[in-house]
């Protein structure tokens, strides 16, 4: 059998966008001179990878404008208070109901601190999701993906760039930093407060309370010291 010798040719064509950088490789690759299985063979491989778009409120409404579509995949609990009008809901994280052992613990312990507290659900991954964008988007498709802080939808960025995606952006630092009216958005708060839920928000709630009745009490006191003196008078006392 004839020898078989390898020859490969790369090179990187980039471009810069009002977004960030983004590049493509490409690779080609090539039997020469020999024969397999008594025939010549010439074969080539491209292989195209495009980076990921971080972009901020702005230039993601831009983005929406241009045809983008809006991708939420945030767990439902955040989706429900607040979302972006006519996104699609694609969770990266699900309701964790496993009832094995070591879940049940895990869950009991995480209800009664971050559950508790914060508002913030038990989840698991979501095994679906490649397949669940895959049923609903073709690769060609431009996405938008948002969370809450940012994290989520870049992890999901990379989940679809992997399986093919190549027009996919994400909001930097999420819903959080979105500030009101930058979208049209359905719920029961803003965006950016749709990751606030738990004790820490009656907290909050009780202590701006209790803040406006000293602050009021001090000026209550500051400029009527007569009123202020005779109703102390009329406190009971032990």
């Amino acid at each position: 059998m004839a020898g078989i010798a390898f020859g490969t040719c790369c090179s990187t064509i980039s471009s810069t966008s009002n977004f960030c950088t983004s590049w493509l490789k490409l690779e080609t690759r090539s039997h020469r001179g020999g024969t397999i299985l008594g025939k010549s063979n010439n074969a080539r491989t491209l292989a195209i990878r495009a980076q990921v778009n971080f972009v901020n409120a702005d230039e993601a409404k831009e983005l929406i404008a241009e045809g983008y579509t809006v991708i939420d995949v945030r767990d439902k609990s955040q989706y429900d208070r607040a979302h972006i009008k006519s996104c699609y809901h694609v969770p990266l994280f699900i309701k964790n109901e496993d009832n094995d052992i070591g879940t049940i613990v895990k869950r009991t312990v995480h209800n009664n601190f971050s559950g508790l507290f914060f508002g913030i659900p038990f989840t698991k991954p979501n095994p679906e999701f490649v397949q669940s964008v895959k049923g609903q988007f073709s690769p060609q498709s431009k996405l938008l993906l948002v969370c809450q802080e940012g994290l989520r939808s870049a992890v999901a960025a990379s989940k679809l760039e992997q399986a093919g995606f190549q027009e996919i952006a994400c909001i930097t630092s999420g819903l959080q930093k979105v500030k009101p009216g930058v979208f049209d958005s359905v719920g029961s708060t803003e965006l950016q407060d749709a990751g606030k839920a738990g004790l820490v928000t009656v907290q909050g709630k009780i202590s701006a309370v209790l803040g406006t009745v000293l602050v009021c009490a001090y000026l209550f006191i500051t400029f009527f010291p007569d009123q202020a003196e005779k109703l102390l008078q009329l406190a009971p006392t032990g």
